[in-house]
């Protein structure tokens, strides 16, 4: 990747920069809960779709205090995220959603989904906001063991699930699954595609999950085989995103096909095509082409790409359509 061209962090990424897991400190009963009856520390909320409070009068979450949780949800078991500045975070996961609703109302707070909340929130909030989601989301898949079948319980400061058999006692940790998402490029061009379901005239860069044995360069190009017939040759590493919408990593590369052959090879896709950093931009310009989301590392890849080929930037391509659809 051209360094020179480095994008900022993607969305949900760069969380180490401001939090310390405390990993080394998560079997130490005594010291978390210490943390958690410090008048420092902070609980973040879950519902049951994974959604979380926000601020009423502003962009920002709506963290509990000791003495809130203490009042509200002294009952609910709580996992640590780690340390921000020293001030410990951890975060609450509650089903019921009587419950959750009277909360939101009494509080003033709505609740909000990481997707909807992800670009409006502070970096860090929102990489805060992720890492407990799919913690959470982890915690609520894992119930019984794999091996036996008995009932898990939640450790090391809920990281991790031991087998409550005692002739088993395995432990189970929080999964991630890989997956690329590429952008390919030939003579100038780059291979975008669309699914069926999508709005009109949304394309974005091609994607698939890493299979067992399976090196990720070798996933990229299984994956753009599979779905648009081109072949690729060189592939690099640009980036990666946490996405836990549940449990995903994603992990961004550049790649060079040998050629423009398209040969559809199943129906994941409804179209493939090559686009030139003109035609993308008339197409945003006109309306006729919608990137990926911002959200989305799918969007940083292909702002990089049409500002390393193109010398545009998608930014400003974007708001530029929106002003004179105005």
């Amino acid at each position: 990747m051209d360094r020179a061209c480095t994008p900022p962090p993607n969305t949900f990424a760069g969380l180490s920069l401001v939090l310390d897991r405390v990993a080394e400190r998560r079997d130490d009963h005594a010291w978390i809960a210490a943390q958690a009856r410090s008048a420092e520390a902070r609980y973040l909320l879950l519902d049951a779709a994974g959604d979380t409070l926000l601020q009423r009068d502003r962009q920002a979450l709506r963290w509990l205090d000791a003495a809130e949780r203490e009042q509200r949800l002294g009952d609910v078991s709580a996992s640590m995220l780690g340390l921000i500045d020293g001030r410990p975070h951890f975060v609450l996961a509650l089903d019921d959603s009587a419950r959750t609703s009277a909360l939101a109302i009494s509080l003033g707070a709505p609740f909000a989904s990481l997707r909807h909340a992800g670009l409006q929130l502070p970096v860090d909030e929102a990489a805060l906001f992720a890492y407990a989601k799919g913690l959470v989301h982890w915690q609520r898949e894992t119930r019984y063991c794999g091996h036996c079948g008995a009932p898990l319980r939640l450790v090391s400061a809920g990281h991790r699930a031991q087998c409550s058999s005692a002739e088993c006692a395995r432990m189970h940790f929080p999964r991630t699954d890989a997956a690329i998402i590429v952008i390919v490029e030939h003579d100038g061009a780059c291979l975008l595609g669309r699914q069926a379901g999508w709005p009109v005239g949304r394309y974005s860069t091609l994607a698939g999950f890493v299979e067992p044995g399976e090196a990720l360069e070798d996933a990229v190009r299984r994956e753009v085989a599979e779905e648009s017939g081109v072949i690729v040759d060189t592939v690099d590493y640009h980036s990666s995103q946490p996405w836990p919408m549940p449990a995903s990593l994603m992990v961004g590369f550049t790649a060079t096909a040998r050629s423009r052959d398209i040969a559809m090879r199943d129906h994941e896709l409804e179209e493939a095509r090559w686009f030139t950093p003109q035609q993308i931009a008339d197409g945003l310009a006109d309306g006729s082409f919608l990137p990926s989301p911002p959200l989305s590392v799918s969007y940083q890849l292909l702002a990089h790409w049409l500002h390393r080929r193109g010398g545009m930037a998608l930014d400003e391509l974007i708001a530029a359509a929106g002003k004179a659809a105005r």
